[in-house]
C-alpha cells in the first residue's frame, strides 16, 4: 500500500535548483578588469563556475527524478531504481574529471600570465611593504637602484618605513617613498612584496592580483595596468586587530602624469 509521495518535494527541489542558477546568471558579479592578464583569469573562473553549475544542476535534477519515481510501501522501505544510482555515480565522476582537467590546463596558463612576464628596461619597478596596519611603496630614483634596507633604521615617526640610510648609501638618496601606489597605464610593472611583521595579503580586485606578503621574503608580482582609475588595495590576510582598516589605493594614470608625479616626489 502506498502511503506517501515525494513528488511535491521533487518538484520544489528542481525549481529551486533552476532558480538559483537563473539568479546567479542575472547579474555580472565580477568587477571591471584593469590589467592585461585579467581576461585569462576571468576565463578560468567562468569555466570553473560553468563546470560547477552543470554538475550542481545535474545532481539536483537527478535527485528530483529519484524522489519523483520512488515510493514508500507498507513496510516503510524506499524503492529506488538501481540504474539511476549507477548513472548518478558515472555522471558525478565525469564532471569532476572535467573540472580537474580544466583547472589543470586553463589554470596553469592563468597562473603563468601573472608570474612569468619578462622584466625589461621599460618595466616600472616598485617595492610594496606591508606592516600593521598599512601599506607603503618605494620607487627607485634616477639611478634605477633601490637603497639597501637597514632594519635598525626603520622609524615610522620620521617616515622611514624602509629603513633607508641616505647619508651612507648613495642609492637610497633619490628613492621615493609613498603611501599611495601610482602607476602608468600600459606599462609593465614589477612589484616586490615585503612584510615587516606578520603575513599580510596584497589584493587588488580589478587587477586580479592576490598574493601574500611574507616576512623575510621578496615575492614578485608582475602585471600591466590597462585602465586609468583609482583602485583599492586591501589586506586579504587576517593580520591583527587593525586588519579591517589596512588598505591603500592604486592610482593608474597616463605616462606624462606618472612622470610628473615622480618629479614632484623626488628628493
Amino acid at each position: 500500500m502506498r502511503l506517501s509521495s515525494g513528488k511535491p518535494f521533487a518538484f520544489l527541489l528542481a525549481l529551486l535548483a533552476l532558480a538559483s542558477v537563473a539568479l546567479f546568471l542575472s547579474k555580472q558579479w565580477l568587477p571591471v578588469t584593469a590589467s592585461q592578464h585579467a581576461a585569462i583569469l576571468d576565463q578560468q573562473l567562468h569555466w570553473t563556475l560553468l563546470d560547477s553549475a552543470v554538475l550542481f544542476v545535474s545532481a539536483q535534477l537527478l535527485l528530483a527524478v529519484l524522489i519523483w519515481t520512488s515510493q514508500i510501501d507498507g513496510k516503510n522501505t524506499r524503492k529506488t531504481p538501481p540504474r539511476a544510482i549507477t548513472a548518478s555515480v558515472w555522471l558525478a565522476t565525469a564532471f569532476i574529471a572535467l573540472e580537474i582537467f580544466t583547472a589543470a590546463t586553463l589554470g596553469r596558463s592563468a597562473w603563468a600570465a601573472m608570474y612569468t612576464q619578462d622584466v625589461n628596461p621599460d618595466t616600472v619597478r616598485v617595492q610594496a611593504l606591508g606592516q600593521q596596519f598599512a601599506f607603503y611603496f618605494r620607487y627607485p630614483g634616477a639611478d634605477g637602484k633601490f637603497g639597501p634596507i637597514h632594519v635598525s633604521k626603520i622609524d615610522p615617526s620620521i617616515g622611514n618605513y624602509f629603513g633607508l640610510d641616505p647619508l651612507h648609501d648613495a642609492a637610497a638618496r633619490d628613492d621615493i617613498s609613498s603611501a599611495t601606489l601610482v602607476l602608468p597605464v600600459g606599462r609593465p610593472v614589477e612589484i616586490m612584496l615585503l612584510a615587516q611583521d606578520v603575513i599580510h595579503g596584497f589584493y587588488i580586485r580589478e587587477m586580479r592580483i592576490q598574493q601574500d606578503m611574507v616576512p623575510g621574503m621578496e615575492i614578485p608580482v608582475r602585471f600591466t595596468p590597462t585602465r586609468i582609475g583609482k583602485y583599492e588595495i586591501a589586506c586579504s590576510q587576517l593580520c591583527g586587530l587593525g586588519h579591517y582598516r589596512m588598505r591603500a589605493f592604486l592610482q593608474v594614470v597616463p605616462e606624462q602624469d606618472f612622470q610628473a608625479w615622480l618629479r614632484t616626489h623626488a628628493h
